[in-house]
């Protein structure tokens, strides 16, 4: 089980990445900030990063403007 933004959840399967999560969820903004289980997760790593088992992640889409 992952928990998605202390709220969401979604089931575990084994080679599940930051990507696929975000797809899964919805998640397409440009900008978007994710931690897994507290570690930051650079956006060039979000294809290849393997979400374990029981993590809790945090997708923060990021705004700005004026």
């Amino acid at each position: 089980m992952i928990t998605i933004n202390n709220r969401d959840t979604r089931d575990w399967r084994p080679g599940i990445t930051v990507r696929d999560l975000l797809n899964e969820m919805g998640y397409v903004y440009v900008l978007i900030t994710v931690t897994v289980n507290g570690e930051l997760i650079d956006d060039n790593e979000y294809d290849s990063f393997e979400i374990p088992d029981g993590s809790f992640v945090r997708a923060i889409h990021i705004h700005h403007g004026g």
